[in-house]
Parts: C-alpha cells; structure tokens; sequence
C-alpha cells in the first residue's frame, strides 16, 4: 500500500468492502445453472482462442508459443476484487504524487488517514458501478496476475507479469436475458471479443508496457494544486450543466474527466483514444468476422446488443456514464471498428496487422478517422 506514516493514500480494502456492499445482485439463477454457465463460459473461451488467432492472423501458422494466460470465471464481487490490484499498479504514480506533497504538510499523516478513506469510498463506489455493466476483460496491468488469487486485494512481490481474461458470469446472464437472444451463442459472441484483448496482448508483447507508459505520463502530469484542480472542475461542471461555455471553451459533449486535464494529458489522452479505438474496434472487427461462422444468430444478437448500446439507461445512469466517459468508449467501437474494416479491405489481413509493429505503427487519433492516411504513412512510405 502507498503510504504517509501507516496512512493509506487510498483505502483499497475500504473500497473492496465499498463496492460489494453497494453492487446490485445478479440475476436469479440455480446453483445447477451457475455451475452450467461457468463451464459453458470456460469452454467458449478455449474455443475462442482458437477461431480468434486463425481469422486475426496476428500469431502466424505457428501460435505454439503463445502465452498461456488464465481464465477466470467471477461474479460481480470477484470483479471488483480483482480489479483492485490493477487500480493500484495504474495509479502508483498519481499516489506517490500525493504522498511526497503531503509529506511535505503539516498534519500530512492525519489528512493521508482521512483522505484514505474518503478515497477509498469513492473508488468502491466507481467499482460497484461499474461491475455490473462489464461482461468480460483482459486484466492487464494488475502485477503478478498468474500468483494472484481472484478474491485477493494485493499482489505477490516478484514474479512474471502477466495478463488474464475475466468473464463475468451474472453480467452474461443478466443481458442475454435482456436481450431475448440464445444463452449459448450469446456466450460464445461475447467470448470472441474477449479473446480478441486477450490475443492482441499475448501476441503484442510491447504493448502493454507502451500503454502503461502513456497512462503512468498521464497521471504524473496530474496536477494536484487545489486551486488549478477547483477550477478545472468548475468549468467542468459547468459544461455538464450548461452545454457549451464560450469562456472556458469546452464542449457540451465533454466528460468531467476530460476537461479537468492538463494540456500536456490532452496531448497523451490523443494517444490513448487512439489506441483504445483501435483496440476496441479489432475486437469488434473480428469478432463480427468469426460470428457468422460458429454464432448461427449472430445477425440478430449483434443487431440487438447494438441498439442496447446506443439506447443508454435512464437519466442518473446516463449522467454517470457521461461524468466517467463511458460515452466516449463506445464511439471507440464504432470508430476503431471503421478504421480496422476500411484498411483491410484495402492492404488485407496481414496489410493491417502491420499496426502491431512497434508504436510507431499505430495510428494516430486523426487516422482512425481518415484510415487512408494511416495506409499513406506506414504501407506507401515504407513499401516505396
């Protein structure tokens, strides 16, 4: 833990305890019918990986040596607990930020205590919000995944870094239901995408050092002044109010969480949109690819998942995604899902997978929108 004295900068086990007291239950099922859905998700997920690496081509003929990386099959509460030690390993240099300036402080230790908690209690509430809406992710950050209990809120000292793929089960559940879609193909819809992070990871091996280096650049250029942060996030409230403001400039459309930046973490978040839109829209890309093959109604299950995305919730729920940018990430489907279809239907599969060569080979946030320029800087410049 990030500490002052003993003092916690965020209570971790506070936010555990937050976030399961505050999650909503999932759907009713039996225990026979839990048990059916784990081992159902389980075996979809084994069999994802299979038509995953075939159609992205991202492995070659050969995918021997890819890494092996566990599944795990959690509820809502399991989700919240293993996603602590991924908030820790992200955020260590916003905290240690926090720490040097309050140690710096007179009565710093009392107001670390203090803030712990408070922090604590905000972090489980985002957690509690946000475990029954994720169907499944390819944990990434959390350090030493492969020693790391799913129940446990720390991590073991040492070791390998590695990923592994959660599939929440209740979440499955509770929208397959929604939907009125087949249980079975459903499972297996929502496993292609998962496995497609999961792919991209173990087949990329610099890119998630890349993207933990942009989001480390990011908090670091956190200012933590009061008085700039106070007005950063009036303005940002403002514009959550009162749609544009020709004073601070800001866009009816922004999040809180975008206008309180810096310029230097808009330069970065640019990055970052950019490759999360990528990301993103090749999980979609493929998982539509692969779908009608093995998803006998996938036409219907994505035509129906797709207006639930578009549809929101009710006003405090859509409030909550729009402070958080939850908005924004589906625009990441939408756009990536373009720019991945645009060049591969003009280089192909293998034209395409050229963007996995180093960061230099990513696009930029411009060329997710014009794929043509991306085509233009990496296949005619180097090709010529």
């Amino acid at each position: 833990m990030t500490s002052i004295g003993g003092a916690e900068m965020v209570d971790w086990n506070l936010a555990v305890a937050t976030a399961t007291r505050l999650v909503r239950p999932g759907p009713e099922v039996s225990r026979d019918e839990a048990r059916a859905v784990v081992g159902e998700l389980r075996r979809h997920a084994k069999s994802a990986e299979e038509h995953v690496r075939a159609y992205s081509r991202m492995y070659g003929p050969d995918a021997a040596e890819a890494p092996d990386t566990p599944v795990l099959v959690v509820d809502r509460a399991g989700w919240i607990k293993a996603n602590v030690a991924g908030f820790r390993e992200i955020l260590k240099p916003l905290t240690d930020k926090m720490q040097a300036r309050r140690s710096a402080t007179a009565g710093g230790a009392v107001l670390g205590t203090v803030g712990g908690k408070v922090t604590g209690v905000e972090v489980g509430a985002l957690l509690s919000f946000m475990s029954s809406r994720v169907l499944g992710q390819y944990e990434t950050f959390a350090p030493n995944t492969r020693d790391l209990p799913a129940g446990s809120a720390t991590a073991a000292p040492g070791g390998p870094r590695t990923g592994r793929l959660l599939l929440v089960a209740p979440n499955i559940v509770h929208v397959e239901r929604e939907l009125e879609v087949d249980p079975h193909d459903f499972r297996l819809w929502v496993c292609l995408h998962e496995e497609t992070h999961r792919t991209q990871f173990t087949a990329v091996p610099w890119l998630r050092d890349h993207l933990e280096g942009e989001i480390h650049g990011f908090l670091a250029q956190t200012d933590i002044d009061p008085a700039n942060l106070l007005e950063r996030v009036t303005k940002a409230a403002q514009s959550l109010v009162g749609g544009r403001s020709e004073d601070s400039g800001t866009d009816e459309n922004l999040s809180m969480m975008e206008v309180v930046q810096t310029p230097a973490q808009r330069e970065i978040l640019s990055r970052l949109t950019a490759v999360m839109s990528l990301l993103e829209g090749h999980a979609d890309f493929v998982m539509d690819g692969v779908g009608p093959q093995i998803v006998p109604s996938v036409a219907e299950i994505r035509e129906k998942f797709q207006q639930r995305r578009a549809s929101g919730a009710g006003r405090l729920d859509q409030a909550l995604r729009r402070l958080l940018g939850l908005d924004a990430k589906l625009r990441q489907y939408r756009d990536g899902e373009r720019f991945v279809r645009a060049v591969v239907d003009e280089v192909g599969m293998d034209g395409f997978n050229r963007v996995w060569t180093s960061p230099n080979t990513l696009p930029t946030k411009a060329e997710i929108a014009k794929p043509a320029d991306w085509i233009t800087r990496v296949h005619r410049h180097t090709d010529s």
